[in-house]
């Protein structure tokens, strides 16, 4: 396996210099974790409905993310994409919007009996699985997972770095975790245990570093964004 993944699909940038790129991209970062926030927020304030995750939100935050750097943001991918580094292969593009109802339905179908860790890190894995966008695939995944985090702990989660910062801090594990679900897939198991232990670990390492700073112990982040 090559030491990163990557999404390898028909190019459609909007920008071509690195300089202007990586600008765009720092922004649209901050836009990402500014809409994930207020969607935490209109869900944890809203008690009377109960959180539903759609595919409007995924569609939305993955807008955010690519907004001016991509001609699909916001659209599903209309071609086939592989992921360099990885055994797996997604779904052809007729099948990503079936996928993704499927995804949907499975979260809210288990929102009620399943943990917060467990919701997160199924979406993290199929989002990942089934890498709908022909580019933004993992900082999308890792923004819903979070909003789903969020949401079923009914709390906008405190500390820094956060989640998503701390897997684009390190993806080894990340990646590591994402396939070793594959292949429970593969035989016929839907098993991403790996990945609740990963996410269990760095939930506690954020909220650590909240009580930290609330004691004074460290200094407040001036901002965050998903990567």
């Amino acid at each position: 396996m090559a030491q990163d993944r990557h999404t390898v699909a028909e190019a459609a940038s909007l920008l071509k210099d690195p300089d202007e790129i990586a600008q765009r991209e720092a922004e649209n970062g901050i836009r990402q974790f500014d809409l994930a926030l207020d969607i935490i927020r209109q869900s944890v304030k809203d008690q009377e409905r109960p959180f539903k995750l759609r595919s409007s939100t995924i569609l939305n935050l993955h807008r955010a993310a690519l907004d001016g750097l991509h001609a699909l943001a916001g659209t599903w991918r209309n071609t086939s994409v592989k992921i360099q580094g990885s055994g797996h292969q997604p779904p052809e593009a007729p099948f990503v919007s079936e996928e993704i109802e499927h995804l949907c339905d499975y979260v809210n179908d288990h929102w009620s009996s399943s943990s917060a860790v467990h919701l997160a890190a199924y979406v993290l894995w199929k989002l990942n699985w089934i890498h709908p966008f022909a580019d933004g695939n993992g900082r999308t995944a890792r923004a819903v997972a979070y909003v789903v985090l969020s949401i079923k702990l009914d709390s906008l989660l405190p500390g820094a770095p956060t989640i998503p910062e701390q897997i684009a801090g390190n993806k080894r594990p990340y990646y590591d975790a994402l396939e070793t679900a594959d292949k429970h897939l593969v035989g016929g198991n839907i098993d991403v245990s790996d990945l609740e232990k990963m996410l269990a670990a760095m939930l506690s390492t954020q909220l650590l570093s909240a009580a930290k700073e609330a004691a004074g112990e460290i200094a407040k982040p001036d901002g965050q964004a998903f990567h």
